[in-house]
């Protein structure tokens, strides 16, 4: 005999609110935010009703659980709008790629450089790719070089997180600024 297949249960997200909550007593706090103490749980949704707000549980892993009364719908919203704040704060770091090669004209390398440092001006990685052709491949030195005037004309704003490295026919360093 087979069993009929059943879904896994759904897991709600955020808190358990009124008759989710499952234990026998709780640490209450009011809608005035006392401290009304230990009482059992039942009581506390007689209260939450009487003053027309839900049981919110603030704290599941405190001995007893920490409740709290106050209204579900705006306690979500704020708190929406509170991680939304911190995702609009935060600055994601973007690894900008400056491509050269080993014999770069003095004016090409001159745009280059204006352009790493606009980079690190707004706070972003620059990954310098130095692209070997052909016979270029026995003159890696000459190469060495290149990243090494480049590490040197911006010490002063960025610091080397990855020392230059041959990959294939390229030979790649990374910058990033210093706060």
């Amino acid at each position: 005999m087979r069993r009929p297949f059943r879904a896994p249960p759904t897991t709600k997200e955020g808190p358990r609110t009124n008759q989710e909550i499952r234990v026998r007593e709780v640490q209450l706090i009011d809608h005035e935010g006392s401290n009304r103490g230990i009482v059992l749980t039942e009581e506390a949704m007689d209260i939450a009703v009487g003053a027309g707000l839900d049981l919110v549980e603030i704290q599941p892993n405190a001995q007893p659980p920490v409740c709290k009364i106050l209204d579900y719908g705006r306690y979500k919203y704020q708190s929406q709008k509170k991680a939304a704040e911190t995702r609009k704060k935060q600055k994601t770091v973007e690894i900008k790629e400056i491509k050269m090669r080993p014999n770069i004209d003095t004016h090409d390398y001159e745009v280059k450089m204006r352009n790493m440092l606009r980079f690190f001006g707004d706070g972003d990685k620059v990954k310098v790719t130095l692209r070997f052709r052909g016979r270029e491949m026995a003159h890696q030195d000459l190469g060495m070089k290149l990243l090494n005037k480049v590490r040197l004309e911006t010490e002063e704003i960025a610091k080397v997180e990855s020392n230059p490295r041959l990959e294939g026919r390229q030979m790649v360093m990374v910058l990033s600024p210093i706060k």
